[in-house]
């Protein structure tokens, strides 16, 4: 696998993710959904990056130019793309964004016609198509078989609905101050006019996207901003989005970020006590804590660990028969009403079992006590097999003996190693992490 990482095709725009690029991924994916069309439609939306405009021109040019019609519907979430890919009745769904790097990254990720994201092995068909030239030569359309495109400005209203609708009818907003941190990305107008229909005093803060300040010191990959914003206007909760409004990071009255782990605890035990979790038990990542694990434990809950990566949560969830999910980081997976991560309507479940508990957040989502965890992303020169590190098993090994779980895995977007740690003793964590950082600096750099 070359081209996609954990979350479709991410890089540098105007490099990795270039016009020409993205014209040619373009083709190869339309070849690859035309032996499954059926109403010959691709959708394209994007977040607020500068470079979506290039993208966006580059793949639509890419899918007519194989024959299909593209639906432009411009910034939205990515969970928007993978509901309305199934409701309009596309052949498939194309988002393009970065999620949560920097503006000068882009991304584009694909979802087929029920509005699921592509698993490996149609990853590798792509792949497959993109590198046969004569494949691309001999799909291009002429004369009347070259596609169309329209863009479509008002489909936003049809998300909203959506969403609107995964929240309890009898329960309202009104009397809860909300921040929400838009991230400047493409949550920027249906986050906070959802929150505000539903009755909230809504502050909005990230809501100003320019095309270069997507992420940039807002958004749930700066969430102290947040809460620094819940305690000026003194609010009941702050709700962070990232660039694409996949993730959620909420924040209680305090200013404390709540933990993912336990906001999915919370959430979990919750679906029980109503009634509506399936499969008595929870999806996580190899990254959720140990505190997880055994809290469910106690409230008879099982949790399943997938690998990193929304997709994998998912692709469990639906192997296990489970409809809730989720990883640490903020995507949380209602499948009753997402396919997919989705921060906006994780947010509003999250809300209603605040509002029906009627007590404070940082009450309610403060389940247990989690183990001391330490997360470190270190740059490398090269992602090498860990198989050929020498010395890597002697670490590993290590790490075991002195009680601690480990998680040594590459960036499947950007070139970082991820290192995490887990025990019991924080300082013993601290000096094995400085151990570890020097061990992969020395091996990788």
């Amino acid at each position: 696998m070359e081209l996609f990482g954990t979350d479709g095709v991410r890089g540098k725009a105007g490099k990795k993710v270039s016009a020409f690029n993205a014209m040619r991924l373009a083709m190869a994916t339309g070849i690859y959904f035309k032996q499954s069309a059926k109403t010959n439609k691709i959708l394209v939306g994007k977040d607020t990056r500068r470079s979506g405009y290039m993208i966006e021109n580059a793949i639509v040019s890419g899918l007519t130019a194989v024959g299909f019609d593209v639906i432009q519907i411009g910034p939205m979430p990515t969970p928007a793309i993978a509901f309305l890919t199934e409701n309009m009745r596309c052949d498939a769904g194309i988002m393009i964004s970065a999620s949560h790097n920097p503006f000068y990254d882009n991304g584009i990720k694909f979802f087929d016609a029920e509005g699921n994201k592509l698993n490996r092995d149609k990853e590798l068909e792509i792949e497959k198509i993109l590198k046969d030239e004569s494949a691309i030569t001999s799909a291009q359309a002429t004369d009347k078989a070259i596609g169309k495109s329209k863009r479509i400005d008002d489909v936003i209203g049809r998300y909203i609905v959506h969403i609107k609708n995964s929240f309890p009818k009898g329960l309202t907003l009104a009397g809860k101050r909300v921040v929400i941190d838009c991230a400047n990305g493409a949550g920027y107008i249906v986050g906070p006019t959802i929150l505000q229909e539903l009755g909230a005093d809504v502050v909005v803060i990230g809501d100003k996207p320019n095309g270069f300040n997507i992420n940039e010191g807002c958004g749930a990959m700066h969430p102290e901003y947040l809460a620094k914003a819940v305690l000026d206007s003194r609010a009941d909760v702050g709700i962070a989005l990232d660039g694409d409004a996949d993730r959620l990071v909420m924040v209680d009255e305090c200013g404390e970020v709540i933990d993912g782990d336990k906001l999915m605890a919370v959430l979990a035990v919750h679906l029980k006590n109503q009634g509506t979790l399936k499969g008595e038990g929870m999806v996580a990542t190899v990254m959720s804590n140990q505190g997880l694990d055994e809290y469910l434990k106690k409230q008879g809950l099982h949790l399943y660990r997938s690998a990193v990566g929304d997709k994998n949560v998912v692709e469990m969830m639906q192997k296990k028969g489970i409809n809730f999910g989720g990883e640490q980081s903020g995507h949380v997976i209602f499948s009753d009403y997402a396919k997919t991560g989705d921060g906006i309507s994780s947010a509003l479940q999250a809300l209603a079992y605040l509002v029906s508990t009627g007590k404070k957040a940082s009450e309610v989502f403060n389940p247990y006590h989690s183990y001391p965890q330490m997360l470190v992303n270190l740059l490398v020169d090269e992602k090498r097999d860990f198989e050929t590190i020498e010395g890597l098993d002697i670490l590993k090994n290590k790490v075991k003996e002195a009680g601690m779980r480990h998680l040594f895995r590459y960036s499947g977007t950007e070139n970082k190693i991820r290192l995490l740690l887990e025990g019991e003793d924080e300082e013993a964590l601290e000096a094995m992490m400085e151990e570890c950082k020097a061990f992969f600096k020395g091996a990788l750099a």
